[in-house]
């Protein structure tokens, strides 16, 4: 089927996947757009998400988009395409990206000391104990100085309280102040989910001598035209900000009582941004290609490559426990000790039958938004909700659905 004619399709079976309607993983049927159409379609129905917004691409350009069910559960306002989104964490692919552009000039080495650049980092504490009873705990002076990589791989120390029970639980002792950390271990020996990449945009902003938003915006997405992501959504746009939601104790995705304001304070390289899924797909396309986008180059091809390999050695990703269960479940998408992080990515260690390649890029936002970029097909996708928990059981069977329909539909356009 050629591009052109394929892209003109609409209708056609509905694809299930995980349990989200229709036909189950593998099961026969002519991929389109409109199956496509109608996992997400099924997935609203079935209240894996109140809405969702989706794109797929090859590095030819989008090859399907997609918006389904309503923006505001409480006032049923309509999901446009152009929806903009909080996608928290995926903001850190944006600040490892900068960072390596960084690299690239000299101007910043992997394994240079953080402390070069942020002399806080020469004082840290580790934790040698802590009593979840009483909360008594012991720390040390770390051994291990903390380098650039080890924010970019997080394999730093440092956690978030909904990963990590210690830090949920800690409370410093009167007189005591721990601006960075307490460390969870040693610096590069483990690798834990935490506020590496915060660190990683203060370095950025220390040897730029830019606010981190001015630095996205002049070196990134102007050149890659993403014109719909900021930290800081503008007063003429905000009517596309989708409301943020949360599932509660039945099941249902409900409006928060308080919803998250158009403007960001203070802006941190972990998280903050808003986007579109058309803006997103354009940084996945960028990857996709090498480093480079529409005549315009962001990363050199070496450096894309260097990004995508194992950047941790011989640690391992674990599929973390959550310790807010409110704010996220266990990190079950990650396949537990096989998976390993690069230079701004979770790395698919193993191929995954019917859906991404082995050594593809991947990572998500706390609002159950996510993407994907696999190298090896040329492939990638966004999907993007907006509520609490993490890593929701039906949201990632939402967009694995999803991801499936997507290879078949690449398939059909080969």
């Amino acid at each position: 089927m050629r591009r052109r004619e394929f892209m003109t399709l609409i209708g056609g079976a509905v694809l299930g996947g995980a349990g989200i309607g229709g036909l189950p993983p593998g099961a026969a049927a002519q991929p389109s757009s409109g199956a496509l159409d109608g996992v997400l379609r099924k997935g609203v129905e079935d209240k894996a998400a109140v809405g969702v917004v989706a794109m797929a691409t090859d590095r030819k350009g989008p090859i399907y988009q997609g918006a389904f069910g309503v923006a505001d559960a409480a006032t049923s306002r309509a999901l446009s395409k152009d929806a903009l989104f909080r996608i928290a964490s995926m903001t850190k692919a944006i600040t490892s990206t900068a960072a390596m552009q960084l690299v690239e000039q000299g101007r910043v080495g992997l394994d240079d000391p953080v402390e070069k650049y942020l002399p806080a980092f020469a004082h840290l504490q580790v934790f040698e104990s802590f009593d979840p009873a009483t909360g008594a705990y012991r720390l040390a002076p770390a051994r291990n100085i903390a380098t650039v990589r080890h924010l970019m791989t997080h394999t730093s120390g440092l956690g978030y309280p909904f990963t990590s029970a210690t830090l949920r639980d800690f409370k410093p002792r009167a007189g005591e102040d721990y601006p960075i950390g307490p460390l969870l271990f040693e610096p590069g020996t483990r690798w834990h989910y935490g506020t590496s990449i915060d660190w990683l945009g203060k370095v950025v902003e220390a040897v730029s001598g830019r606010p981190l938003d001015e630095y996205f915006r002049l070196r990134i997405f102007e050149p890659l035209g993403m014109a719909d992501t900021f930290y800081n959504v503008p007063v003429d746009k905000q009517p596309r900000q989708v409301a943020t939601h949360h599932r509660d104790t039945d099941g249902l995705i409900v409006k928060d009582d308080v919803q998250q304001p158009p403007t960001i304070n203070p802006i941190i390289g972990g998280g903050g941004l808003a986007a579109t899924a058309a803006d997103y797909i354009r940084f996945v396309r960028m990857i996709l290609n090498n480093g480079e986008l529409d005549g315009v180059r962001i990363l050199k091809a070496d450096t894309v490559a260097a990004m995508g390999q194992n950047a941790i050695g011989n640690v391992s990703v674990p599929a973390l426990k959550t310790a807010l269960p409110l704010r996220s479940d266990d990190f079950s998408f990650i396949a537990d000790g096989r998976d390993k992080w690069g230079l701004g990515f979770l790395i698919t260690v193993d191929e995954v039958k019917g859906k991404r390649s082995a050594g593809s890029l991947s990572w998500g936002g706390i609002n159950n938004t996510y993407f994907w970029i696999d190298p090896r097909r040329g492939i990638g996708g966004v999907i993007l909700m907006q509520f609490l928990p993490f890593a929701d059981r039906k949201a990632l069977a939402l967009y694995d659905g999803f991801e499936r329909g997507v290879y078949q539909l690449a398939d059909a356009v080969r």
